[in-house]
């Protein structure tokens, strides 16, 4: 059962960004890879054929934007060749394709600078918040050229001293938006305050537009809203105000967004998916998508994986739903089961986009399953599915969800046959698991036990002989430096806080932040 609207139209709070588009220039493929998935020629879009999966999805679709058509400009990937890694796990696959490199095997990891954020003591419904960063928490990382620099330095009231060519733009719990060195970990522009938590990933429009979007994740103030941040004039420029027809009524939105071709795609936990025309001189609301699965419109947490004009997302009901990014109309529907709360990764085999992706131990109870799934992404058939019994942490009055919470790390190199993640709760003994799978298979390789749950995703680094090593973190505030191919240790330490949030990845190096009020980068020696 569907149903469509075309003509309905919601007032929401919607400001026109005016900024130029400045030239970019072309990293090294060394530093920056081009991805996999790059075509000689233009792509062609994928079948908007629904499969008879979709039928289970009762979804209105509601266009307000009748000047633009809703067709993307173009299918190629915004995020290639950029200098800088603009998204969570840095593109549109959600690959987190970062080109770590390291010398011979490493041994240890050091930390080369922190940077401390505010902590934010008031209450909110929720408790308070602190700084730092959490789950998911990525930092981004950006090299500017000349003329970006230039133009920055003419025009924006934020710049320090610091201000330089490499730059980390990091959103926190303490409601702030911050702009660090990344050379010297200090502060390289003024903070923008962003009003409400922040515990997602923030995004750069990857055209170098100026827009920076940012989504505020819990309601300190209300409305929670989308952000949208000029870094021209280094003020807010877009609010999306608070959206009364959204079937779910919590608001908030832990997505980091993507822009494909013109249009900037965002999912919301209020179980909307929004479009908007998003250009160097505009930001409109174009189309959204609501649904219900069963009776119920669940809300989206994780961010939406893209190839072509085919969108992939998971919701905290287990649902698995592809839709065709044109028109944002469901293509089919997959039931994984329980809460999914980590990002789906998209693996592109001879023009054949292939998903992985795992769920929580939620609602299934205080035991259950992860099921972690492979399925084709062009009709959602399964491939292999592993099923891991986890139980839920408890801790004084609080409890934490088993199973997947990281998005998982596609193997390359010598790990070219695997697929990684870290599993919460996987065994009773055990807080989590490193877990290597045969990404052909499903089956278990390897399992590595780590200290305790652990939110935060992997992240890769290759040596000279393209052999693969692994850095991951668990709440305790232990890093794990992890040999790809065995899982052995190469090295452990307790080095923070807490690592909830994710890395990103350039060189050697690596930035992350930690629950507390501390960004951290370190090197992998």
């Amino acid at each position: 059962m569907k149903k469509r609207n075309l003509t309905s139209f919601i007032p929401l709070a919607v400001l026109v960004i005016n900024i130029s588009l400045a030239a970019c220039g072309t990293a090294p493929k060394s530093e920056f890879p081009v991805e996999d998935t790059i075509a000689a020629e233009p792509l062609e879009p994928f079948a908007d054929t629904a499969m008879a999966s979709a039928e289970a999805v009762v979804y209105d679709i509601t266009v307000y934007d009748t000047l633009h058509d809703g067709r993307l400009s173009s299918l190629e990937s915004l995020y290639t060749g950029n200098q800088g890694w603009f998204t969570f796990r840095g593109n549109t696959l959600r690959d987190a394709d970062y080109g770590g490199r390291v010398r011979g095997v490493p041994s240890r990891i050091v930390e080369d600078w922190k940077f401390i954020t505010q902590f934010d003591t008031a209450r909110t419904s929720m408790g308070t918040w602190g700084g730092g960063t959490g789950w998911t928490g990525q930092p981004l990382y950006v090299r500017w050229n000349a003329d970006q620099i230039r133009r920055f330095r003419r025009q924006s009231f934020g710049l320090t001293p610091d201000f330089g060519e490499e730059e980390i733009i990091v959103s926190s719990l303490c409601g702030k938006t911050y702009f660090i060195n990344f050379r010297t970990g200090l502060a390289s522009r003024r903070p923008i305050d962003v009003i409400n938590p922040i515990k997602g990933t923030s995004s750069l429009d990857p055209r170098l537009n100026g827009n920076l979007y940012v989504g505020q994740g819990i309601p300190k103030q209300k409305p929670v809203q989308q952000v949208g941040i000029n870094l021209w004039h280094h003020a807010i420029t877009f609010l999306s105000g608070h959206d009364a027809h959204a079937w779910r009524g919590w608001a908030a939105y832990d997505s980091s967004p993507i822009v494909v071709g013109d249009y900037l795609f965002w999912p919301g936990e209020n179980g909307t998916i929004y479009k908007y025309w998003a250009t160097d001189s505009a930001i409109k609301l174009h189309s959204t998508l609501r649904y219900r699965v069963r009776g119920a419109s669940p809300g989206i947490e994780n961010s939406l994986c893209a190839y072509r004009n085919y969108g992939w997302f998971g919701d905290n009901h287990g649902n698995i739903i592809c839709i065709e990014l044109n028109t944002l109309r469901p293509l089919w529907r997959y039931d994984n089961h329980d809460d999914i709360d980590g990002s789906i990764v998209c693996e592109v085999v001879d023009g054949i986009p292939y998903l992985y992706v795992g769920c929580e131990v939620d609602k299934q109870g205080d035991s259950g399953f992860c099921h972690f799934v492979k399925l084709n992404g062009l009709t959602g058939q399964p491939l292999w599915q592993q099923k891991l019994p986890c139980t839920k942490f408890v801790k004084n009055d609080k409890h934490f969800d088993g199973g997947l919470y990281c998005t998982p790390l596609l193997g390359k190199g010598d790990c070219d046959s695997l697929i990684f993640a870290n599993i919460c709760q996987y065994s009773k003994a055990r807080n989590a698991d490193f877990v290597a799978f045969n990404r052909y298979t499903g089956k278990i390789v390897y399992t590595t036990p780590l200290k305790s749950f652990a939110w935060s995703s992997p992240v890769a680094f290759y040596n000279e002989h393209n052999r693969m090593f692994i850095f991951t973190g668990d709440s305790y505030g232990y890093a794990y430096l992890i040999e790809g191919r065995t899982g052995k240790v190469l090295f452990r330490q307790h080095m923070v806080n807490n690592f909830e949030s994710s890395p990103v990845v350039v060189d050697n190096h690596l930035v992350v932040g930690s629950r507390g009020r501390t960004i951290y980068r370190f090197s992998i020696e």
